[in-house]
């Protein structure tokens, strides 16, 4: 009896859709929220005083 490798595919091809709702459903559950990073940082720092 020879392995049926269609079923094997169709399996990991299942799982792999799985896992993408899953991380589809994760991300649409956090709350959009803007990078904390880039909108605490002044401007006046990036401008070189020399050059202002």
């Amino acid at each position: 009896m020879k392995p049926n490798y269609s079923y094997e595919k169709r399996q990991r091809e299942l799982e792999k859709k799985k896992k993408k709702a899953e991380k589809e459903l994760r991300k649409a559950a956090t709350p959009e929220t803007p990078p904390v990073a880039e909108t605490t940082e002044p401007t006046e720092l990036t401008v070189p005083a020399d050059k202002a």
